[in-house]
């Protein structure tokens, strides 16, 4: 299309849509309006920001503005009028012909008492962007001990980048278990062994009633009668999708901004990606592999490049990013129909779980080293038919004549295999990639995108190339 399109959140989702707009030829301004003082990041490696991997420019996204897009940072959005076509920024009413929604979602702080959701106490943060992070940082660089109020992704990623600053931290989970929406009992037990080892007490099934502070640290109450105390509080109790600003503006919201499967709300004019929208058939889901590709459809549609391109969710897997942990879990840990094998071995942190049905893998979870977690999120991914021998999948290993994996050599590899979940990159475009005259890992990253969300699949990528370096230097690369 022609004409203005404002993108109001410049998150992930809206900074991934304004490089996918600039990509594609047209005669079109792109504004992004974006609430954050600073430029876009990559909200998952804030948790290795945190644990002192990384420092804050190795974050950053990068920058769409001055290539055709206008970026406009530190500009909240705060009233849409629907029937003017118009935005409400601190500059004036800014006009559009097309609206998308990025606005993203704000972390949950839970209803304890002594807790102002308004005004958090100095020792207090919650763990969502990367003021939150900053504001961390600043206490930890003179604390010896911290709590973590959450046993979910997120709060488990924040637990062990403080633990690797060398804080004591504690753990604290009004849940029997980790994890629970995607481990089962046992997995979360062999995952709290696993953390123990790491330096990150658990306290479970035991819910924070309130918190007193003073300038010496942080009382935690807990359900049972008991008190803990510690110099740092890190709330993390989950997200909610931001829908303030479209639900003012009168659009259906319902855990979500309702969308179709075109990402379009029920006014033509707007549409809504990433965590504040909620497309048919997927709920919330926090995650960036979808965001991405909602921006990837938004962008064909209105750049005509593709009027018949629509979004469909894929399965959603779940990996935990944080250093000593290895964890992939995928479909429901509650269980189902089907054939169903497990392992577990606590002492070495070990732990496996598949669930199969009409040959097909409808869940799963693998904690600790398995060789066989790539091929098992491929299996699960793209609905392929699992092989005759389970226990394979199961340990990772091979029994007796059979591989461990149907593609444990990136020459077996088919090339439709998909190599990186959050950009859905598969193997057959980083083939592409080289044959274009990409020669390095860095050039291959840069031209596909592999590697830049969560960066779990860039030892998978690295290894492709290496193959293809091999193929090349002996004159067979086809």
């Amino acid at each position: 299309m022609t004409g203005h399109i404002v993108i109001v959140g410049y998150g992930m989702a809206g900074a991934r849509l304004a490089t996918e707009l600039h990509a594609r030829n047209g005669d079109r301004k792109v504004t992004v309006l974006g609430a954050e003082p600073h430029r876009a990041y990559n909200r998952i490696m804030l948790s290795t920001l945190l644990a002192g991997k990384v420092d804050e420019p190795d974050v950053e996204l990068a920058e769409v503005a001055g290539q055709g897009t206008d970026v406009r940072t530190g500009a909240p959005v705060t009233a849409i009028d629907r029937a003017a076509r118009t935005v409400r920024t601190p500059d004036g009413d800014l006009d559009y012909d097309h609206l998308v929604l990025a606005t993203g979602s704000r972390a949950v702080v839970p209803p304890l008492a002594g807790l102002d959701p308004a005004d958090l106490p100095p020792r207090v943060a919650v763990f969502r962007t990367l003021a939150d992070c900053r504001r961390i940082l600043a206490t930890a660089r003179s604390a010896r001990t911290a709590l973590v109020l959450g046993g979910g992704l997120l709060g488990l990623e924040a637990a062990r980048g403080l633990a690797a600053r060398g804080l004591a931290v504690t753990v604290v989970h009004p849940h029997p278990h980790l994890m629970e929406r995607q481990l089962d009992p046992t997995a979360g037990a062999v995952l709290a062994g696993t953390l123990a080892g790491l330096g990150v007490a658990t306290r479970l099934g035991v819910p924070a009633t309130g918190l007193a502070t003073d300038p010496d640290g942080v009382r935690l109450d807990l359900a049972d009668g008991t008190a803990l105390h510690a110099d740092l509080l890190v709330l993390s109790c989950g997200v909610r999708p931001d829908t303030d600003l479209a639900a003012a503006a009168g659009l259906a919201v319902d855990r979500g901004v309702l969308v179709d499967d075109r990402l379009r709300t029920a006014d033509e004019a707007i549409s809504a990606i990433g965590d504040c929208a909620r497309p048919p058939g997927q709920g919330p889901t926090g995650l960036v592999a979808p965001a991405w590709a909602q921006a990837r459809v938004v962008a064909r549609l209105l750049t005509s490049e593709d009027p018949a391109a629509r979004y469909r969710p894929r399965p959603v897997v779940t990996r935990l990013k944080a250093a000593g942990i290895d964890l992939a879990a995928m479909g429901d840990p509650a269980g189902g129909p089907g054939e169903e094998l497990t392992f577990s071995d606590p002492t070495r942190g070990t732990y496996a779980r598949i669930r199969i049905h009409h040959d097909r893998l409808t869940g799963a979870i693998l904690l600790g080293d398995n060789p066989a977690v790539g091929t098992v999120v491929q299996l699960f991914d793209r609905g392929a038919p699992v092989p005759t021998d389970r226990r394979a999948l199961l340990l990772g290993r091979s029994i007796g004549n059979a591989p461990a994996t149907p593609a444990a050599s990136p020459a077996l590899m088919p090339d439709a295999a998909t190599v990186c979940q959050c950009n859905d990159v598969d193997k057959g475009t980083l083939v592409r990639c080289w044959r274009a005259g990409a020669r390095t890992v860095d050039e291959v990253v840069a031209a596909t995108r592999a590697g830049t969300g969560c960066g779990g699949c860039r030892q998978a990528v690295g290894g492709i190339v290496d193959w293809l370096s091999g193929v090349d230097s002996v004159g067979t690369t086809r």
